[in-house]
């Protein structure tokens, strides 16, 4: 029990610890408009890791007799379309989604249960002697329950997200497949609205304009949001987020 209280008391210390730290850099940049992240390799960050997916098995390049066709190619003519490390490519993002749930349920049960003793290898006698004046064996036991329970539930959620944006090719997966990634930072006075896209694509489906949509995507993942005065307005306060992982009510 000590060791856990420690523990906790550690883990409280490093997280104002943190947030010491955290307001001291925004007290630096009072009077300074929000910074943007330094363009740079995403291979050469900290934790990323390359894309590692089923593959099929590998198919041998072979050349038809009189046959300008090649076995295995995905196209007979090259392009401008994205399709090596390093090429950029446009994301078409629109989302709308909208969900709808409304689920009830009620369940009710009851149940009744009588017990009478009249006799009992003729011990019931000395039961009499026993037991209280006037007890009665053939109502000895008498119980009843009744339990009901009701719960509903309701979701309407909807979502809407429509822009554009260009990523970079980051890996060719061994079936020809795509890993695209691209990130976007606009800063409109001390706000900084950030989008990143990443996830894997077939060159086939890219189109004649060097675009895709969002929908044709494996894998994608998509962030919008933002940061600055406005969003530190917005978020909960260091104190109430550890608060609400703490306390357990």
């Amino acid at each position: 029990m000590p060791s856990k209280l420690v523990k906790a008391i550690a883990i409280l210390g490093l997280t104002f610890l943190s947030a010491g730290c955290s307001h001291i850099d925004k007290l630096t940049e009072i009077g300074e408009t929000p910074k943007l992240t330094a363009i740079e390799s995403p291979i050469e960050k900290p934790g990323y890791r390359p894309v590692t997916m089923p593959m099929p098995e590998p198919e041998e390049v072979s050349y038809n007799p009189n046959s300008l066709w090649r076995n295995g190619s995905r196209s007979f003519f090259k392009d401008q379309r994205a399709r090596r490390v390093g090429d950029i490519i446009t994301v078409m993002i629109e989302i709308t989604d909208k969900a709808e749930i409304d689920n009830a349920s009620t369940r009710d049960r009851s149940g009744a249960t009588s017990l009478g003793v009249d006799a009992l290898a003729g011990y019931t006698a000395l039961l009499k002697k026993i037991l209280p004046t006037g007890a009665d064996f053939s109502q000895l036991v008498d119980l009843n329950s009744t339990s009901t329970d009701k719960g509903s539930g309701t979701v309407d959620r909807e979502e809407k997200l429509t822009t554009k944006m260009a990523a970079v090719v980051m890996q060719e997966l061994p079936n020809g497949n795509l890993v695209i990634e691209g990130r976007q930072e606009i800063r409109v006075n001390t706000e900084i609205r950030e989008i990143i896209v990443a996830g894997v694509i077939r060159p086939e489906d890219i189109s004649s304009l060097n675009t895709i949509d969002i929908s044709k995507i494996a894998e994608a993942r998509v962030s919008y949001g933002g940061r600055g005065h406005i969003s530190n307005v917005q978020a909960p306060r260091y104190g109430t987020q550890v608060l609400d992982v703490l306390l357990p009510f």
